[in-house]
């Protein structure tokens, strides 16, 4: 499928399609005229000789030096190659797709100075999936994402590293690939290549779009728990959360009604002696829901400065003038990863006292550790100790990073929002909370098989016959990492109530 890249016209399907791959994209012709004014903008600058941050100085610090003119392409392919210093392993694909997207998208809008024909480079790259060799680490998150930012550029001057299929092959060979061949970028290509925040934005929105996938999961498998554990339904009425306004807790505890509907289960103990259930269980519409609330305002935030430009120097062709500003600190990005930390800690840390309750018998009123004989058998009483080891690790990784700085470029860049890793742990965070989401999941089937032949709802068992799909009950002891891997991938994959 081709879709169109217009300025500003980036959405939740587009940016999940160039994530999975396999589709095309093309920049539209409507903006073409305004790049190309651009360009002629820059030009007329050189010619003019007056000092332009990038265009004809050197960068950072070294802005007060002048740059002859025969010496501009030069400059330009001397900043890629000193600035691609990433070190650490490849970024994911998915993330190494949405950074050309972004890339392309941000210059697409005719003020960065950067001809057509080098954001249709990006995008052919894209289009045949030759991924650019990033290296994870070594942005602060300011003065643009610099070193992951160089890498990916470096591949359009024939410069770096390429994966095709999963090997790992020269660039130029990466471009014969696409149908490229190198380019000799132009005055402030390189630097507009380099400067803006689309690696770390990247990387937030593609922990956003599986945040999503492991967001709905654990409400699923949390309604599973409340019926495993002969929990109420009554915490989840709408007129509890309507009187509150929170829109996420409202939205929420609806969802968790539609798991819950008509289980024979619940009408088994409609009439009980339990006034009120543990917190893990009476207050998930209230936790999720805050959750719920800071994924999709961290997601708006992600789109914004997808759709936006973060550049620098921008080129206003209309009055012939380069601005210098500050659009490549990432600070929004900071923040935003850093709500969605509090989110991934959140759910992890839920599910994790869910599944500690199922293995407390005073609580649950099922078996220790959910097998029977216990004693010869432990059950899944070492499964939640890695439950809580991940939920442990998880209140570290949640610290926020914007709050930390480093100053850059001998003082000239001299407060950073470390937005990079803000992003990046997100993706270790997601590990960690899929795993607890997938033991709880393990837990709350098992749990359930202790109340046959009552049946819970059709959707909850429809739930239940997926895992078991996998992973068969647990009779007696077994290795059981190989259970937990197939449930982290089903968690990965989403659940849905359709």
């Amino acid at each position: 499928m081709l879709h169109t890249i217009e300025p500003g016209g980036l959405d939740a399907r587009l940016l999940r399609s160039a994530a999975e791959g396999g589709s095309r994209f093309a920049l539209a012709e409507s903006a073409r005229a305004r790049i190309e004014a651009s360009v002629r903008a820059v030009r007329e600058l050189v010619s003019r000789h007056d000092a332009v941050y990038g265009i004809n100085t050197g960068f950072g610090k070294l802005a007060q030096t002048r740059i002859a003119d025969d010496q501009l392409a030069q400059l330009q392919k001397n900043l890629v190659l000193s600035h691609s210093a990433g070190v650490g392993k490849p970024l994911e694909a998915p993330v190494v797709r949405l950074m050309l997207l972004l890339k392309a998208a941000s210059l697409a809008h005719g003020v960065s100075g950067v001809r057509g024909e080098v954001i249709d480079a990006l995008l052919a790259l894209l289009n045949a999936d030759v991924l650019p060799v990033v290296p994870e680490k070594g942005s602060v998150g300011a003065s643009g994402d610099l070193a992951p930012l160089a890498h990916l550029s470096g591949v359009l001057i024939g410069i770096g590293e390429v994966f095709v299929g999963g090997r790992r092959l020269p660039a130029v060979q990466g471009l014969t690939k696409a149908g490229l061949k190198p380019l000799e970028l132009g005055p402030k290509e390189g630097l507009a290549l380099l400067n803006g925040t689309q690696c770390s934005t990247a990387l937030a929105l593609h922990a956003a779009q599986r945040l999503q996938r492991v967001f709905d999961a654990a409400v699923a498998v949390g309604a599973m728990t409340v019926d495993a554990a002969k929990g109420s339904d009554t915490p989840f009425d709408d007129r509890i959360h309507a009187v509150r306004g929170q829109p996420g807790q409202r939205e929420v505890a609806g969802t968790y009604r539609d798991w819950l509907h008509d289980s024979p289960l619940r009408q088994s103990h409609l009439h009980c002696e339990k006034v009120q259930d543990p917190y893990c269980l009476r207050c998930q519409p209230q936790v999720m829901g805050a959750c719920l609330d800071q994924m999709r305002h961290a997601f708006n935030v992600l789109l914004t400065e997808a759709n936006g430009v973060s550049d620098n120097p921008l080129v206003f062709a209309d009055q012939m003038e380069a601005l210098s500003g500050g659009n490549f600190h990432a600070e929004p990005v900071a923040f935003a990863a850093d709500n969605m930390a509090l989110a991934i800690a959140e759910i992890g840390a839920l599910s994790e006292r869910r599944t500690a309750m199922l293995m407390d018998p005073v609580l649950s009123g099922l078996p220790a550790f959910l097998i029977e004989h216990g004693g010869l058998n432990s059950g899944f009483m070492i499964a939640q100790v890695t439950s809580a080891a991940l939920a442990s690790e998880n209140k570290s990784l949640a610290h926020p990073a914007s709050v930390d700085s480093l100053p850059t470029s001998a003082n000239q860049e001299d407060h950073v929002s470390m937005a990079t890793y803000a992003a990046r742990r997100l993706h270790q965070m997601l590990d960690n909370t899929a795993g607890i989401v997938a033991i709880e999941w393990l837990s709350a089937a098992q749990a359930l098989e202790f109340h046959r032949p009552l049946q819970s709802s059709p959707a909850i068992e429809k739930l239940h016959a997926t895992l078991r799909e996998k992973v068969p009950f647990m009779h007696e002891d077994r290795l059981v990492a190989p259970d937990i891997e197939a449930a982290t991938r089903l968690v990965e994959s989403g659940v849905s109530l359709a």
